[in-house]
């Protein structure tokens, strides 16, 4: 029997959930709120936003981050855009559209509830960054411009240049600094979360590790908010950050906080192609490059010419053949496999005949290279610097690679998990995608989250709890989590195997990619379920790490962060297999059309798989949250 999940959606038409629950919420008294302590694990956009929102409020916030400075989280590394329905362009934009585009992006799998209050509170995100002095790209009149991104026929995408993320987190730092300065938050840095402390059933606070001095210490508070990104680095080469890793979420999971959709992984289909075996990452290349950028192959498979001498009649522009109404801009998860089934029939381009091309000839001679060069010239600087070649003169050459991650900690409407108190913010959770995220909407939904949910959300948790004081660091719970953690750490050291934590991240990564990627199957997710816990109870006999625990020790810390992919990875394939439909990033090649599009099964799985640790990933109890859509017919998913 599976555990019935409450989602906590209010009640009443979907325009008015989120105003009405902000209008019947339990309040804090502006003076009784600096009684409550509130932990931020994470400082991204989502953590930085939330910590200083906050603090603004009268909490006290204590932040975590085990980068040496929270502008070092990964959001810095997002390229092309923001999205919110603000119609600036007069393209028949709103709110509902931007709600309906998201769940029709995300193929149906997402909560209306949650996605709507997302497209309601786009519009307030925009305006607060401009206040805090984000560069959004302007027109010649001064007002703020828009591009289009994937999945959308209208124009919302606010941009800066091909930096927007860095620019966005600089300007939640810039808050998270001030109340920093000002006292309402203490900064941890360095610092990393390995485990969370539950008492009585609820979020009492978390156990870190000093990454200079090994030192493993505990935090209580009334709260505890991870916002710690998503698990794309199980896939070992990805376009994530090297740092990124799942072990604050995998932890609170194995504390009791359910686990939704781990199969719900994005593949980006615009970075720049491997180059050989010994590659560590990928590097993404912003979507925006597929406002101006045309995406084609040779049709002949042997052709020999130079690139810049294949004529137009000898190019498959195969996305503006398959997909006529949007063209280049197709959602990510089916311009990926459209991408993958050419090179797979040999198609590809490049040296190892494993990318296709993504040109800008054609807006060069229309736009003029200054124009181009303004919008994308910090992304085709990076390109050339990677690839050698100058994409004002050749195509870039792209592939798909791992990016982003729609599954997470399962949360309620409030944000909340499943364990009372604890709160899972921006891409650490699954509530706001489905299947697939559409592009520029990472940033949105972590500033959404941050800035205008929790704040609300958290004070209905806070206010019964008024003058209850929080367990001390010295209660049994903390004292044997922080003893597991030692002990955890001493194991590593202590196993003297052969095998780096790399390598075995790399083995893992590869059986996760080749049968739990692009596209999935029966017998690839049973064979991948057969070699992960052979290829683990290796990991657990043959590691070997290198240094002691009492200093900076990358290493070690590498190999609880495998550890923790190496349970991931089995859950992911044990989701994949168990969700026999395709959807969104979702493919299993048994169920799709003739057109080789995605086959969804809504009598089956129009629902959110939450999983419930068990000890053992491999037994791990799946839970079921029904989605109910109210406000949208489902529809085979057609972009045509």
């Amino acid at each position: 029997m599976s555990t019935q999940l409450n989602s906590k959606i209010p009640a009443g038409p979907l325009g008015d959930k989120w105003a009405s629950y902000k209008e019947d919420v339990k309040l804090v008294n502006p003076n009784n709120k600096r009684k409550f302590k509130v932990i931020v694990v994470g400082t991204g956009l989502a953590g930085a936003s939330a910590a200083a929102t906050l603090a603004e409020l009268g909490y006290q916030v204590d932040a975590f981050t085990f980068h040496d400075s929270p502008r070092r989280a990964h959001s810095i590394a997002a390229q092309g855009g923001i999205n919110a329905a603000k119609n600036y362009q007069g393209d028949g934009d709103s709110v509902h559209r931007l709600f309906y585009d998201t769940i029709k992006g995300g193929d149906f799998r997402s909560r209306e509830a949650n996605v709507h209050r997302l497209a309601e509170v786009s519009v307030n995100i925009i305006d607060q960054m401009v206040a805090q002095g984000v560069p959004f790209a302007r027109e010649y009149g001064g007002l703020l411009d828009n591009r289009s991104f994937g999945g959308a026929q209208v124009s919302r995408t606010f941009y800066a240049r091909g930096q927007t993320g860095q620019q966005l987190l600089l300007g939640a730092y810039q808050q998270l600094a001030r109340q920093i300065g000002l006292g309402g938050v203490r900064l941890f840095n360095r610092t990393e979360l390995v485990d969370v402390v539950t008492v009585e059933g609820r979020a009492a606070g978390i156990v870190v590790r000093d990454l200079m001095t090994g030192e493993v210490t505990s935090h209580a508070a009334h709260a505890v908010v991870l916002a710690t990104g998503g698990y794309g680095n199980a896939f070992f080469l990805s376009t994530n950050a090297m740092a990124c890793n799942v072990t604050a979420a995998w932890r609170a999971h194995r504390k009791g906080a359910y686990f939704a959709n781990p199969c719900y992984t994005q593949i980006h289909p615009t970075c720049i192609p491997q180059s050989d075996e010994f590659q560590s990452k990928l590097t993404l290349m912003s979507e925006s490059l597929r406002n101006d950028g045309r995406v084609w192959v040779p049709k002949n498979p042997d052709e020999s010419r130079r690139v810049v001498d294949i004529p137009e009649e000898d190019r498959d522009y195969y996305l503006e053949r398959l997909y006529p109404s949007f063209g280049n801009l197709a959602p990510r998860d089916i311009s990926s496999r459209a991408a993958k089934r050419l090179v797979d029939k040999g198609q590809g381009v490049g040296p190892l005949k494993n990318g296709v091309y993504l040109d800008f000839a054609d807006a060069i001679a229309r736009l003029g290279k200054d124009v181009v060069e303004e919008r994308y010239g910090n992304l085709f600087e990076m390109y050339e610097r990677i690839a050698g070649e100058n994409p004002y003169d050749m195509p870039m050459r792209i592939y798909p690679a791992s990016h982003y991650t729609m599954g997470g900690l399962w949360v309620d409407y409030e944000l909340m998990t499943s364990i009372p108190g604890l709160y899972a913010a921006g891409e650490a959770n699954f509530s706001d995608h489905g299947a697939n995220r559409l592009g520029a909407s990472a940033l949105m939904q972590g500033l959404s989250d941050g800035y205008f949910v929790l704040p609300y959300t958290i004070g209905n948790y806070l206010a019964p709890m008024l003058n209850k004081a929080i367990p001390s660091v010295d209660h049994p719970e903390f004292k044997a989590a922080e003893l597991a953690a030692r002990e955890r750490f001493n194991g590593y050291l202590n196993i003297g195997g052969t095998r780096s934590p790399d390598w075995f991240h790399r083995e893992v990564g590869k059986i996760i990619w080749d049968y739990c990627g692009m596209e999935r199957t029966e017998q690839g997710l049973e064979k991948a379920l057969s070699e992960l816990p052979a290829l683990y109870d290796e990991f657990k006999k043959d590691l070997r790490v290198t240094g002691s625990g009492e200093s900076l020790n990358q290493t070690l810390e590498k190999a609880g962060r495998v550890d923790d992919f190496f349970q991931l990875g089995m859950l992911m394939c044990r989701d994949a297999l168990e969700r026999q439909e395709s959807c969104g990033g979702h493919f299993r090649s048994e169920y799709q059309t003739e057109e080789g599009e995605a086959l969804r099964d809504d009598d089956k799985f129009c629902h959110v798989a939450a999983w419930e640790w068990s000890g053992d990933p491999m037994t791990a109890k799946r839970n079921v949250e029904e989605l109910e859509f109210e406000n949208v017919h489902l529809a085979t998913r057609s972009y045509k």
